[in-house]
């Protein structure tokens, strides 16, 4: 198995600070704005993301956590069932801007799947999505972010791996790994 870095701790940081300035520029103080982190490790991503804003702005940004595993489409296809993370969504979205976050965009299914279960807590007046990884050409459902870190060409036989001090890693790394054929 080969790794490439893609992004260390110093380029991971200008990347949440460029991202941040560019959801002021399009969502001001945040004021009809909130985010939702998608589980299991887009939270993450939306955590920095949150921190950042806050330390700019001066004020809290409403923010959550969204699972998404009820609401995607290989749920009852696989053969261990897959287990459910936290939602936690202290707010209604009804005509708020929502800003979902994710740490790696593949097929655009989880982004599906998140679109159906935020619906529960009301209906956005907008919806835009942040990745801190595109894997572009990929997609099997056309979805496309507005907000990202970094596109990444890649093949399906690779894997994006993000490595965040929070999930109690030693240091922040994004790799891109090749997966050695048998």
């Amino acid at each position: 198995m080969q790794k490439r870095l893609l992004l260390d701790a110093k380029l991971l940081d200008i990347t949440i600070s460029r991202l941040c300035q560019q959801l002021i520029e399009n969502h001001g103080g945040f004021e009809e704005t909130v985010i939702l982190g998608l589980q299991p490790r887009g939270i993450f991503v939306a955590e920095r993301i949150k921190t950042k804003l806050e330390s700019l702005l001066q004020h809290e940004i409403q923010t959550g956590k969204l699972d998404t595993t009820f609401y995607r489409d290989d749920f009852r296809r696989r053969e261990t069932p897959l287990k459910a993370n936290t939602t936690h969504v202290p707010f209604i979205v009804e005509n708020k801007k929502v800003v979902l976050i994710d740490d790696v965009l593949f097929t655009g299914r989880t982004v599906r799947a998140a679109l159906d279960a935020m619906t529960a807590f009301g209906r956005p007046s907008k919806v835009e999505l942040l990745v801190l990884i595109d894997r572009t050409y990929s997609r099997d459902i056309p979805i496309q972010p507005q907000y990202v870190g970094k596109y990444v060409n890649t093949l399906f036989s690779q894997k994006v791996l993000v490595e965040l001090k929070e999930q109690g890693k030693k240091k922040d790394n994004i790799w891109l790994i090749d997966k050695k054929e048998k």
